[in-house]
This record gives structure tokens, sequence and C-alpha cells, in this order.
């Protein structure tokens, strides 16, 4: 098992996933902010809207959990 991990072809295929999973998680995030019909980041910073940074908290969350199992497979 020793140091599979440290292969040139594991490693860059990792990076490769995390780019595709994190560009994944902002284009959807970008959807879901064009969708709704108020804006989320003057809603959460400049009015404190507590309620709507946990529910999208929760999105993010959510996203991250499906971008993840599809890489995984």
């Amino acid at each position: 098992m020793g140091l599979e991990w440290l292969k040139p072809a594991a490693f860059l295929g990792s990076i490769l996933f995390a780019l595709i999973g994190v560009l994944i998680f902002w284009l959807c995030f970008v959807i879901i902010d064009k969708v709704t019909p108020y804006d989320l980041w003057h809603e959460i910073v400049e009015k404190q809207n507590m309620a709507l940074a946990m529910i999208v908290a929760a999105m993010c969350l959510g996203i991250s959990i499906i971008v993840a199992a599809a890489i995984h497979g």
C-alpha cells in the first residue's frame, strides 16, 4: 500500500477532480443565486438575515455532498 498516493497520476487526478468539484459547486451556487428573487449577498451581509444564511449554508452542504458522491462514483 506504501506510497501509491504519491504517484503523479493519482496526484494529478485528485487535483483535477477537486477542480471539477469546485467548478460544479460554484456553478450551482450562481444558478441558485440567480433563481432567488433577492440578492443573497445583500440579504446575508448587509441586512444580517441569519435565517437565510442558515438556508444557504445547508444548500452549500447539500450541493457539496452531491458533487462529492458523483465524483466518488
